[in-house]
């Protein structure tokens, strides 16, 4: 399965929203160079609160362009970088992927998906409804998240809208993604 790249954001400071730009440069064992929650440790501001020598599992936020799509027939007006995502995709089911799944982005940049987003209250305090828009529930009544997936930079390079997409599936035992 591949896809494309259809936007790419980062933002050295932490708020909600990443603006688009013509390219992001990851950094390996780092994250996005020059967006706020680039490091080895956790960055996210709830997460250092609880404990901030954590491994940084959290360097790169991608977000499937599809769910604006659905976001979209809901009344919800979103573009990429909206949702503080680093990486739009198209193309790929970015939900269903497993844990450690790699996925080559262009010519150079390797990532490694470690989770789900959790989707928090900021969600909420951006678009009221939105955090209930982006979270549902499967047949059995499990939370079902849908703001994205998140990934360690294994080999950094240059990322741009229109780059395509490979995955690389880990070795089964696949085990599907949780929140990290």
């Amino acid at each position: 399965m591949t896809g494309m790249i259809v936007a790419v954001g980062r933002d050295e400071r932490h708020r909600f929203s990443k603006p688009a730009l013509p390219a992001i440069r990851l950094l390996a064992g780092l994250g996005v160079e020059g967006d706020a929650h680039c490091g080895v440790t956790v960055k996210h501001r709830s997460r250092v609160a609880a404990d901030p020598t954590q491994p940084n599992l959290r360097q790169v936020h991608l977000l499937h362009a599809e769910l604006f799509d659905e976001l979209g027939v809901a009344g919800f007006a979103l573009k990429p970088g909206d949702m503080g995502e680093n990486l739009t995709t198209r193309g790929i089911d970015l939900l269903g992927l497993p844990t450690g799944t790699r996925l080559q982005l262009g010519d150079d940049a390797l990532v490694e998906i470690t989770g789900l987003r959790n989707p928090c209250a900021q969600i909420e305090a951006f678009r009221p409804g939105l955090l209930k828009a982006v979270l549902g529930r499967d047949a059995k009544g499990a939370l079902i998240r849908k703001a994205g997936i998140m990934g360690i930079v294994l080999k950094g390079g240059e990322v741009r809208p229109g780059d395509p997409v490979a995955l690389m599936l880990p070795a089964p035992p696949h085990r599907a993604l949780e929140s990290v």
